[in-house]
């Protein structure tokens, strides 16, 4: 499939296919992670379930819209630039169809079973995947042609917001019950009666704030996917960035500013193709399409990135590094307002139709008692808080595993109990999600390339 020729039949087809598949992943996401969003509102009965599925809907789309891109792009720097951007312009199907294929089937598999998995996880593990296909593929030696300091770096987000999820909602409840005198925040609902008002405007407000923060970090991750199928298709139109007009003088102007940085350190086998790209790009006078020009841009992202995280390098040359970065990515990396409406639409449907598993599982499944309005609303607090830090620094983490750890964080202070059967399905869900996806996205996209 790597020999597809670009705008062929087959190719237009296989791409319309994955962007299909990115939208119904993004779909499935609302299953997961946004049903997070809406678990107490609805569990309580604070809003009627359409009402909160809305709500939540807008919400992550006022997230989506004010939360930026990098977090999509942390993600999409996961991938090999020879994989994002093929060097002889292809479309790069096998890894859209491994990527998308992968992390839909196991994120349906886990909600069809009612398990909180981890949608960030499941793209996750599926862009290592590829990244070490790709190292197959290539006869490269996995421990220099993967980006492990950047794989690292999105994992370490991964294991410590959970952690800090549960430890802090935890705190969080133990304040609200020395501080606040209310009963029927320390009640379970009861399905017969209205929810008093003080709980009914605290975890609506809750609610806005988790779904908000949702969108401004893991809507920002189907855009970035979106984003790659979309260039794919059309890369006339969206190889480069529209908005940030940048020439091929000015990019000639810093591939040459990079040329000896690039030349002087290499970690990961990518020196060769960053300095043929410089040379490319570094001579506008060379025709060549938009494709060929992200690509370029990539590899030389790559070559600085390598610089800038290398201890043998100076201080000087690090921020020289991080600064030709910053110059480089506008050109590339961006996303278009319809890209980021599309991504809070496909997340709000996808809510709308499967909370009702996920919901359930969060109320009565996770402790042996059911969960009170002041337990909902200081795991939601916290993990609105976490999630919208992460997603303003550029570092993905799950909406599914800080909520639920929240949940249960605030289980044990209260000493409810946790119900260990519960806690061992979510728990072998997160153990195994990225290993599975790993080796399944690997294997797809070697067979498929």
């Amino acid at each position: 499939m790597l020999q597809l020729a670009p705008s062929s039949t087959a190719s237009v087809v296989a791409l319309i296919i994955c962007f299909v598949l990115v939208c119904v992943f993004e779909f499935a996401n609302g299953f997961h992670d946004t049903a997070n969003a809406v678990a107490t509102v609805i569990y309580t009965r604070s809003l009627k379930p359409r009402t909160a599925v809305i709500w939540s809907g807008l919400m992550n789309l006022v997230g989506v819209l004010l939360g930026g891109i990098s977090v999509a792009y942390a993600l999409v720097e996961l991938l090999p630039p020879d994989v994002l951007t093929p060097p002889n312009g292809n479309p790069a199907v096998p890894m859209l169809a491994a990527l998308f294929g992968t992390a839909l089937a196991w994120n349906l598999l886990t909600w069809w079973l009612g398990i909180p998995n981890s949608s960030s996880h499941c793209t996750i593990g599926a862009l290592i995947g590829v990244a070490i296909g790709d190292s197959f593929l290539h006869a490269r030696d996995l421990g220099h042609s993967v980006d492990w300091s950047q794989i690292w770096k999105v994992l370490r987000a991964l294991a410590v917001s959970p952690v800090l999820g549960f430890i802090l909602a935890g705190i969080l409840y133990l304040l609200i019950r020395a501080s606040v005198k209310l009963p029927a925040l320390f009640t379970p609902p009861d399905q017969d009666d209205k929810p008093h008002p003080v709980v009914r405007c605290l975890l609506i407000l809750t609610c806005t704030s988790v779904s908000f923060s949702h969108g401004s970090n893991d809507g920002q991750k189907s855009i970035g996917l979106i984003m790659l199928t979309i260039i794919g298709l059309l890369p006339a139109s969206f190889a480069m960035n529209p908005g940030h007009p940048i020439n091929r003088s000015e990019l000639a102007g810093i591939a040459i500013e990079a040329r000896p940085l690039i030349a002087q350190y290499d970690r990961f086998n990518f020196r060769q193709d960053a300095l043929e790209s410089v040379e490319r790009l570094s001579n506008p006078s060379v025709p060549v399409t938009a494709s060929v020009v992200r690509g370029d841009v990539y590899q030389i992202l790559s070559g600085v990135q390598d610089v800038s995280a290398n201890s043998a390098a100076s201080g000087a040359e690090r921020i020289q590094a991080k600064k030709l970065a910053s110059r480089l990515r506008p050109s590339v990396e961006y996303a278009p307002m319809w890209v980021r409406i599309l991504s809070a639409l496909c997340l709000g449907i996808g809510t709308m139709v499967g909370y009702r598993r996920i919901v359930k599982t969060l109320g009565e499944g996770i402790g042996k008692q059911h969960l009170t309005p002041a337990q909902g609303a200081a795991s939601e607090l916290v993990g609105a808080g976490l999630i919208a830090t992460a997603g303003y620094t550029g570092l993905p983490v799950s909406t599914t595993h800080i909520i639920t750890s929240g949940v249960a964080g605030t289980m044990v202070a209260a000493g409810s109990g946790i119900n260990a059967r519960t806690l061992s399905k979510i728990a072998l869900a997160w153990l195994t999600t990225l290993p599975v996806t790993i080796v399944v996205s690997a294997c797809l996209f070697y067979i498929m390339a």
